[in-house]
């Protein structure tokens, strides 16, 4: 069973990270743990919007969302 990764999490934790490296009181490998912490949710996040993108992409390939139209509003 795979765990679904969590891409909001996933974002808070990644600024938690650039927070922490920020402030300039870590010890060098500290610094280098948090570093690869973050290239790797930085590929997670990356690769859940690859996909949310592809769903995107599928939902809309058969209908009218290809091309934009101006909004009419009757009410006017």
């Amino acid at each position: 069973m795979t765990n679904k990764f969590d891409f909001n999490k996933g974002l808070l934790d990644l600024e938690n990270i650039v927070k922490k490296m920020e402030s300039g009181e870590l010890e060098l490998e500290e610094s280098l743990k948090l570093f690869e912490q973050g290239v790797e949710l930085t590929r997670k996040c990356q690769s859940a919007l690859s996909s949310a993108e592809q769903r995107i992409s599928i939902l809309t390939s058969d209908d009218n969302y290809k091309s934009s139209e101006p909004f009419m509003d009757d009410k006017l």
